[in-house]
């Protein structure tokens, strides 16, 4: 097994996806907040990312959902909760697709599920290529602003720093490489329908990724969803109002009848 990854608690397990550029980390509130009430959460590093390796010049997010079923069944868990932010949340998407009844419970945060205007897949190849030559540094400074609120950098300098560090120290090479994947991923709008299990849809409210609108649709399409809107938060909830997000996570895990 390839994939670095923590395995804290006992329980239901629950198996959370971070997004670009990011590493296991991003989900350590969550994973102790659960792993305290009865579950078994497992947050793996990407391929390329954290300290996951990669050869990959392109990964896409296929590679990516298979990976992790490669993980979970090496952890020998037949169904899990899956959760995904940002590109996680794609990941997510194409898992429940590509791998069905692996998953019982889905949390899609910050996501979306259309594909990206030909301007903004080309971003995507032009930033892989960049930060191929030039490395993280300038484009972490550069995203930081976009990534949480103003409220959050106004008085949450520990969150700030943690998000830095990640997308700072994210290997050049696998984000490159995942960048050029996710530029051409299928359109997963005309799958939500398709999904089953109970799913919560999360969103901050100051999100520029990934506007409330993104989430409306995904809710819209999947008749099985709930959604929740984390005010004050912008592209990282779970980081940027943790309380709030547990809150709602776990109250969700509980009332979709989950059990540890």
């Amino acid at each position: 097994m390839n994939l670095a990854y923590d395995d804290l608690g006992s329980g239901r397990p629950v198996l959370l996806v971070h997004g670009h550029p990011f590493d296991r980390s991003m989900w350590r509130p969550q994973a102790e907040y659960l792993a305290d009430r009865g579950h078994r959460v497992i947050t793996p590093d990407l391929r390329g990312y954290g300290e996951s390796p990669t050869e990959d010049t392109r990964t896409g997010l296929d590679v990516f959902a298979n990976d992790l079923i490669g993980l979970a069944d090496h952890l020998e868990l037949t169904s899990f909760v899956l959760g995904g932010l940002s590109m996680g949340g794609q990941i997510a998407m194409q898992l429940v697709q590509d791998h069905p009844g692996r998953v019982d419970t889905l949390l899609l945060a910050d996501t979306f599920a259309s594909l990206d205007t030909p301007q903004a897949k080309q971003a995507r190849y032009d930033t892989a290529d960049r930060i191929t030559d030039e490395g993280m540094e300038r484009y972490a400074e550069e995203l930081l602003p976009k990534m949480i609120s103003k409220r959050t950098r106004a008085t949450r300098p520990d969150v700030e720093a943690h998000v830095r560090r990640m997308m700072r120290t994210a290997p050049s090479r696998g984000a490159a490489a995942a960048l050029r994947g996710r530029a051409e991923r299928p359109d997963y709008t005309g799958t939500l329908a398709s999904i089953d299990v109970p799913t919560l849809v999360v969103v901050g409210s100051e999100d520029e990724f990934t506007p409330v609108a993104d989430a409306e649709l995904i809710h819209r399409e999947i008749r099985t969803s709930t959604l929740v809107v984390i005010e004050g938060a912008g592209h990282l909830p779970n980081l940027e109002r943790e309380t709030e997000f547990d809150d709602a996570f776990s109250t969700f895990l509980t009332s979709s009848g989950a059990t540890s």
